[in-house]
């Protein structure tokens, strides 16, 4: 059995659990390769905000070692929340527990950067896009790259999203449409120039929904507000919906008509917001994924468990993953059946997630929208209480 300190561990994808893991297992002594197939950090937009949860994502990033890099840029100020209904009543405001610093806020691409900056040199090799994974008779993988390249590693671990490369060598279950399409949408500097919404929105997130259709605008860093007007729709929408979204116009004239019976300061959400419109279809892995345990393969977040992102586990799970894995790798003599023990807590933990995220976008867009996502936000208040209570 290879010694743990002297093993090859390639990491596909660097996002939040690929980066995680491997910042974990260099501060521990192994050193492991993040192949990204993009070229560089700044290649394309990162997505939101997130909420990192106390029993998973801030016990990732206090393993890692960077609790006070990330309280020095973790926004505790913007954890609000508010619910409306499409006519603008405010059913919610600010739930207690959800303002007070247990769950604080920090755009993807700051928790990027932090991860990127906390790892040495060279660890992450941009450019890098899996075309071929093949077993030898020796137990490694050899791993071809569409730059030529190719290498061979002791254990692989997929890390690299939805449509992971990996995942097929392990499992034939491919994601699933939802039966929902986000369009993100954005506002900048809205305290200055879109003030009226910067009021609305508050500090945090609003959520308004009903009979199919929704609008939920998060605050970001730097004045940035996203928005993304969520729709009840078949899966060939965005080619036959009738929207032109290569038209920055005709894409908000046609949301407008959508939404037609809105309140007007929700309409202003979409009338008042930039020029990047930009559809997505909300896909998930079958609840209570599971795969046969093969030597010198694993996955992690959404390569293992992709769900909606309706309650918000996704990226603090997948941080949770990669911690937990790195800690297997390096307190136990026997790695690969270190790997196999954690596949079956992995998958566990994302069953429960995966069924209330199934449940949360199948609720948050019903007749009665505008009350389930009254329950929702509460249950989640809730649930955050008690898992502080917990940590």
């Amino acid at each position: 059995m290879k010694q743990r300190n002297s093993l090859r561990i390639a990491i596909i994808g660097g996002g939040p659990a690929g980066l995680t893991l491997a910042r974990i297992l260099w501060t521990r002594g192994v050193t492991a390769t993040v192949f990204e197939q993009e070229v560089s950090s700044d290649e394309r937009p990162q997505g939101g905000t997130l909420d990192l949860h106390p029993e998973s994502g801030q016990v990732a990033v206090k393993r890692a070692g960077l609790e006070a890099e990330f309280r020095a840029l973790a926004r505790y100020e913007d954890q609000g929340m508010r619910v409306m209904d499409k006519q603008g009543t405010l059913l919610i405001d600010n739930p207690e527990g959800m303002e007070e610093g247990e769950r604080p806020e920090i755009d993807r691409i700051v928790l990027r950067r932090m991860l990127l900056d906390s790892l040495p040199e060279g660890m992450v090799r941009w450019g890098h896009k899996l075309r071929t994974l093949e077993a030898r008779e020796d137990g490694t993988h050899a791993l071809t790259f569409t730059n030529g390249r190719s290498e061979c590693f002791d254990l692989v671990v997929g890390a690299d999203g939805a449509w992971s490369k990996v995942r097929p060598l392990l499992s034939t279950a491919v994601p699933e449409y939802t039966g929902v399409t986000f369009v993100e949408l954005g506002l900048d500097d809205v305290d200055s120039l879109h003030p009226e919404i910067a009021r609305m929105v508050g500090n945090g997130s609003l959520f308004a929904m009903a009979e199919g259709r929704g609008l939920v605008a998060q605050r970001n860093g730097h004045g940035h507000i996203r928005v993304y007007a969520m729709l009840k729709v078949a899966e060939g929408w965005v080619e036959e919906g009738g929207i032109d979204f290569t038209d920055a116009g005709r894409a908000r004239e046609g949301l407008l008509k959508l939404f037609s019976d809105w309140a007007r300061p929700l309409l202003a959400l979409i009338r008042e917001c930039g020029d990047r419109i930009v559809p997505r279809q909300i896909y998930a892995l079958p609840v209570g994924h599971r795969w046969a345990h093969r030597q010198g393969l694993t996955l992690l977040g959404d390569a293992a468990h992709l769900m909606s992102p309706f309650g918000g586990q996704g990226a603090n799970l997948a941080m949770l993953d990669a911690s937990d894995l790195a800690l297997a790798l390096t307190e136990h003599e026997d790695w690969a059946a270190a790997v196999r023990e954690h596949e079956l807590v992995l998958c566990q933990r994302a069953e429960k997630a995966a069924r209330g995220a199934a449940e949360g976008i199948a609720d948050a867009l019903a007749a009665d929208a505008a009350r389930g996502a009254f329950e929702h936000v509460s249950q989640r208040s809730k649930s955050s209480a008690e898992a502080q209570s917990r940590a």
